[in-house]
């Protein structure tokens, strides 16, 4: 099947099979290795992706689904030069261990500051409640989730 989307800001047009996955796509074909394959059925949380501005767990989407869609991974975050506040709070508050989940919850963030930029910690932790960590406690990235909604309120 063809289908056209937008990735990450660019018009993409693929061929891929029928019952082949986002996540298989962005991985395998597309080489965008940020979005990672966990658990493989929607439990986990390391393959969530934007489509549409919502978060999705790519291992659950068929590829085809995203036609017409738009699509952004990890990889879509950060400008070319300079990271995402998301990005750049993680790291300052030591949100980062294995990091195998931290691109799904960066994008759990994403869509949650962009739909709501001044977020209680009972809503950050709502919102990546779907995203699994086994080694931060999550106490770490609620701190980076909110440092980062506090920066980008203020401008900073």
């Amino acid at each position: 099947m063809r289908i056209q989307f937008v990735l990450n800001g660019k018009d993409t047009e693929v061929l891929v099979p029928p019952n082949a996955t986002l996540l298989q796509l962005l991985r395998d074909e597309l080489a965008l290795t940020g979005t990672k394959d966990g658990c493989g059925t929607g439990e986990c949380g390391a393959c969530t992706v934007l489509m549409d501005g919502d978060p999705v767990n790519s291992c659950l989407i068929l590829a085809p689904q995203a036609d017409g869609h738009e699509i952004i991974t990890v990889e879509g975050l950060a400008a070319v030069q300079d990271l995402h506040p998301l990005q750049k709070a993680f790291v300052e508050e030591g949100a980062v261990q294995c990091g195998y989940c931290t691109p799904g919850m960066l994008l759990s963030a994403k869509a949650l500051l962009d739909r709501n930029p001044q977020p209680t910690d009972e809503e950050i932790r709502e919102a990546i409640s779907g995203n699994l960590c086994r080694c931060t406690g999550y106490e770490r990235i609620v701190s980076a989730i909110r440092r980062a909604a506090e920066q980008m309120v203020r401008g900073a």
